[in-house]
């Protein structure tokens, strides 16, 4: 099993999930997050005073799959994600040790 940790922006949340449940995936939790990266924020003016916005909004969507899945749910969520400008985001592809289902109890790939 691997955990797929993805940052997108905000906006691109239905277009992502939409692909993700597309291609069968029927788990996902979403947690919004501020950050920053190359992007390194950016300066606005509120009310004549100049400030920086050094950590911005993003999503991290946290998916929990089979082996199997992983390269078509990694796929996916580029193609749907992307604007092709900075601040697009990351995607981390972990190894998971064990899931466990708290109704069930059930473990492993059956909890997914």
């Amino acid at each position: 099993m691997k955990k797929i940790e993805a940052v997108i922006k905000p906006f691109k949340l239905e277009e992502v999930k939409e692909a993700l449940t597309g291609m069968g995936i029927e788990g996902l939790t979403v947690v919004e997050v501020r950050g920053f990266g190359r992007q390194k924020g950016h300066t606005e003016i509120y009310r004549g005073s100049e400030y920086t916005v050094d950590f911005l909004p993003k999503l991290k969507l946290e998916i929990v799959l089979r082996d199997d899945q992983v390269d078509a749910a990694v796929e996916a969520i580029l193609k749907s994600a992307k604007t092709g400008k900075i601040g697009d985001g990351k995607i981390f592809i972990l190894a998971l040790e064990e899931a466990i289902r708290i109704r069930t109890g059930e473990k492993g790939e059956k909890a997914v």
